[in-house]
């Protein structure tokens, strides 16, 4: 069993920074080609492909709105022509949006939640199954649910956590789809994780200290410990694994 990711190709979403960005390296680091997906962080993506580069592997940028599928397509499309194909596909691309109570939220509001981390994930998979289809047993799509999916999340993220619960059923449901294939579906499932834009924007530093001191391990995760498991799922070590969410939470689920 092995780690090594030499000669595949990947495109990880939502890329630019936080645990996308360590995403991309830890896959380049295993010898991936990685492709880095961005929405609205062309500097920072810029300096993860700089990293991936200078370990040698090859990788290109781009930009594109999610909750479009026009843009995915393109997205998809024009990673797999520069990377000359695609086996490993990571759905990171994602967040709260802002925090509400449901009694407050509007329409709008909501579904631009779940279209930001359920729909986009949805199109992402969708324009890639035939090239992961083709990539047969070395196919690899790892998505990104949360630990709110399963405790509801912090105050004022019920859809947030709602929409996670639902990419953690998308990938059961696709894991059945593409298993005929030999290709691979799982999640994973972040607890905290410091250090992220998510929570530097969302969570007050006293809350983010009351989380921590409520871990089991006694520290809150990195954007490296995601990554970790992330490239451990898109290696031949973890080839019998499909529709499994990986809890990446420091036992915080079973508080």
């Amino acid at each position: 069993m092995t780690f090594d990711l030499t000669g595949r190709r990947a495109l990880v979403t939502g890329a630019g920074h936080g645990i996308g960005a360590a995403i991309a390296v830890g896959l380049a680091k295993a010898g991936a080609d990685v492709a880095v997906h961005h929405g609205h962080s062309a500097g920072p993506a810029g300096e993860v492909a700089s990293a991936i580069e200078s370990l040698g592997r090859k990788t290109v940028v781009r930009q594109a709105d999610l909750t479009r599928t026009g843009e995915v397509g393109d997205l998809v499309d024009e990673v797999t022509s520069f990377l000359g194909g695609l086996e490993i596909l990571v759905c990171n691309a994602g967040g709260m949006v802002g925090r509400s109570p449901v009694a407050e939220m509007t329409d709008e509001h909501y579904a631009e939640v779940v279209d930001l981390n359920l729909g986009s994930t949805f199109r992402t998979v969708r324009a890639a199954i035939p090239h992961l289809r083709s990539a047969g047993a070395r196919g690899r799509v790892i998505t990104m649910s949360s630990l709110a999916a399963q405790n509801g999340g912090g105050a004022g993220s019920a859809v947030y956590a709602a929409a996670k619960a639902g990419v953690r059923g998308l990938t059961k449901g696709l894991a059945k789809e593409l298993a005929t294939s030999g290709a691979t579906v799982n999640a994973v499932a972040p607890g905290f994780i410091g250090g992220t834009n998510f929570h530097d924007t969302f969570t007050a530093p006293a809350t983010q200290e009351a989380i921590i001191s409520g871990v089991p391990l006694g520290r809150g995760g990195t954007p490296d410990d995601v990554a970790g498991a992330i490239v451990w799922l898109a290696s031949d070590a973890a080839s019998y694994v499909t529709g499994a969410t990986i809890d990446i939470d420091g036992g915080a689920w079973f508080r």
